[in-house]
């Protein structure tokens, strides 16, 4: 079984084609992303209709990147090939390798996508179609005018190689991302694909999302807790800005937090002191009977804490970054352990981009000993939004027949994985 996934929920561009026989170990025949990080930079944040314009942009290129690197994609062996433009195609001739009917409906899918629809029609028809068995792609949650993107090349691809699509949560991608695990042999691009005990825990922490899921058993999901305002990724990079540090603010909140830990190590629940005296930030939630986080008063309390400084130095900065960084810790922990205590958990899984913050990584480390049970995290480059991880869905989805209709594809932002 071969599975092409597409990822564009926010500012990355992702594509990967793996390949297994068992669905017990993956091969990864090729995997890339494209960041927009740089892009975005200047705006603090992602901008959607720029995100929107670079994944239009990027997709056919990355798409023939990963067909080569995957050896497949090659020229056809008919009539020398040639370049088609979409100008002179679009509601005019259709491309002979292209039937009629295929053709119009390809019309109609990438209509609000000309650039991408002009690439496509430069590659696809020029090359033999390849051993692809479906396509696996973010339908949601994210940004939609981006996930329409991907949405799109994959309705394409599948009228025109005639193969079916699985439509993939965001979120549960990242569950199998923390399920991967390199194989020993030296130089491998295989994975094998954990199977966790259950009931399993997964904690799912990004820019965009904080959640803890109950996993009943296989694809059989619980949300138990969630932010009521921010999530955590989206609270380190407000503070992050708030300290005058460059975006994206998690890795450089993590970076000065430990550069303050390593200056002077402070024991647990000892705040650093500063100008402002000792700096102490609250605990939201930390007690509540639930298992639901809010951070947004952590980033307030920053806030408050600024506008009381003469001048906000270097080794202020520091003292913030570790404080802050130890509060959104500690809650985590504390929902965590509760949830792992009250529903038995016999896994808990770890995925999302804040997971690569070493100290969060640290302490779930301790957590998991204490409790004595199994902790899953992807390593350091399957973290963020990636295609790897929801071609693996799909191929796990295949196994329920996880089919996706025509009429029931389509962009879902707000999609819930219960």
């Amino acid at each position: 079984m071969i599975i092409l996934g597409i990822e564009t929920s926010c500012d990355e561009t992702a594509l990967s084609i793996i390949k297994s026989d068992d669905g017990n170990e993956i091969e990864v025949l090729a995997d890339k992303t494209l960041s927009q990080i740089e892009l975005h930079r200047q705006y603090g944040g992602v901008f959607p209709n720029m995100a929107k314009r670079e994944h239009s942009r990027n997709l056919i290129p990355l798409l023939k990147t990963v067909l080569t690197e995957a050896g497949f994609g090659n020229p056809k062996s008919q009539a020398p090939c040639q370049t088609l433009q979409s100008q002179s195609l679009v509601g005019q001739a259709n491309p002979k390798q292209i039937p009629n009917s295929k053709f119009q409906i390809l019309n109609s899918l990438l209509n609000r996508e000309p650039e991408m629809l002009e690439l496509f029609l430069a590659l696809i028809p020029t090359i033999e179609k390849p051993p692809i068995d479906a396509i696996a792609v973010t339908e949601g949650p994210g940004l939609e005018p981006c996930l329409w993107t991907g949405i799109n090349l994959a309705r394409a691809l599948s009228l025109v190689w005639n193969i079916p699509i699985v439509p993939i949560n965001h979120m549960e991608g990242h569950i199998f991302s923390a399920l991967l695990r390199k194989t020993e042999i030296s130089n491998s691009s295989n994975y094998l694909i954990s199977k966790p005990d259950f009931p399993a825990l997964a904690l799912l922490i990004s820019g965009g999302h904080t959640e803890l899921v109950l996993i009943k058993n296989n694809f059989e999901y619980e949300i138990i807790g969630q932010t009521r305002d921010d999530a955590v990724g989206e609270a380190f990079d407000k503070v992050a800005r708030l300290l005058g540090l460059p975006y994206p603010g998690g890795p450089e909140i993590s970076r000065l937090a430990e550069a303050a830990r390593r200056k002077s190590p402070l024991e647990k629940g000892a705040p650093p002191s500063s100008e402002v005296g000792v700096v102490t930030l609250p605990r939201p939630m930390l007690h509540s009977p639930d298992f639901d986080f809010s951070f947004s008063g952590i980033k307030t309390s920053v806030l408050y804490l600024i506008k009381k400084l003469p001048t906000l130095t270097e080794d202020i900065q520091k003292e913030l970054a570790l404080e802050f960084e130890t509060a959104v810790t500690e809650v985590l922990i504390a929902k965590t352990r509760k949830a792992i205590e009250q529903y038995g958990a016999q896994t808990l899984l770890i995925g999302g981009g804040v997971i690569a913050n070493a100290h969060i990584r640290r302490e779930f480390e301790k957590l998991s000993s204490e409790q004595g049970i199994p902790l899953c995290v992807p390593e350091k480059s399957l973290t963020t939004d990636n295609a790897l991880m929801i071609a693996v869905a799909g191929l796990m989805r295949l196994d329920k027949n996880t089919i996706c209709r025509e009429n029931n594809l389509g962009a879902r932002g707000n999609l819930r994985l219960d």
